[in-house]
């Protein structure tokens, strides 16, 4: 891979799966040999505890980086996982959207420090994917995410309200790609929290295909409590059990998209 590919993982609701998603297919990207580092945009810094980079080693983080005072190389921590890095999140960006409303261009800070640390390093410090692990929200996080990457990689629950909270988060990708960022697509979307013992999780997921047909992955994350357990001991599921159903499963997802990445990369 040519340049390093940033992707956000996004959802405006939350207890989707984005985390859960940013840690796992990271590990298992990396285990496939490619360089990943996870940006964790979120103030809750989830993304962070649960690859086990406790709060005093945050000290340069996500924060610093979007507001200038730190290079993205400044902010990069190694974890436990050969081949993943992260610039942890920390309570500071919760702030972040005030501080943002005095300068110019603020929903370009991350792609600027995206383009900064490309140009510093030749090739993104060998980096093939970045994964911006999204608030639950659309705010000024999201929106820098957006306006910095190749494409949006969506977690969606297998719950009643799944569609209705994608229409929103859909018609922010577009304003984005119409605004900001022209080259902006929907890299996937892939269904989490599936339950195989309800006709609603089979039923959500038939409509979601309906709706966004080849959009949607075809590997479909299950409820696990393996998935559920791992960040308390501030390991990846692949990490912490890696036969358990939902380890194979974002296992599956990281082929999946290597496959779909390396077709976009054909076209």
């Amino acid at each position: 891979m040519a340049s390093m590919r940033t992707l956000a993982i996004a959802n405006q609701k939350g207890g989707v799966g984005k985390t859960t998603t940013a840690i796992n297919l990271g590990t298992a990207l990396a285990a496939t040999g490619k360089r990943v580092v996870i940006f964790d945009a979120d103030p809750q810094g989830n993304a962070s505890t649960g690859i086990d980079i406790s709060p005093d080693m945050r000290t340069v983080n996500a924060y610093h980086v979007l507001v200038g005072q730190a290079a993205i190389a400044g902010a990069v921590l190694p974890t436990k996982v050969p081949n993943l890095f992260l610039v942890p999140g920390d309570a500071n960006l919760s702030g972040l959207e005030t501080e943002l409303m005095a300068v110019t261009r603020p929903q370009y800070r991350l792609r600027d420090a995206i383009a900064a640390h490309a140009h510093s390093t030749g090739q993104g410090d060998g980096f093939d994917y970045m994964l911006i692990d999204c608030p639950p929200s659309l705010n000024i996080l999201t929106v820098n995410a957006l306006t910095a990457a190749d494409g949006v990689l969506v977690p969606l629950q297998c719950e009643f309200f799944a569609l209705e909270g994608l229409k929103q988060l859909m018609d922010t990708i577009g304003a984005v790609k119409v605004n900001l960022n022209p080259t902006l697509e929907i890299q996937g979307v892939v269904l989490t929290m599936h339950d195989a013992r309800t006709n609603l999780s089979d039923q959500v997921a038939n409509d979601v295909r309906s709706v966004l047909g080849d959009k949607v992955y075809e590997t479909i994350i299950p409820r696990n409590v393996r998935l559920s357990e791992a960040p308390s001991h501030g390991l990846p599921a692949i990490v912490y059990d890696q036969n358990a159903s939902g380890s194979k499963a974002y296992i599956a997802l990281a082929k999946e998209l290597i496959e779909r990445e390396r077709t976009l990369m054909a076209a």
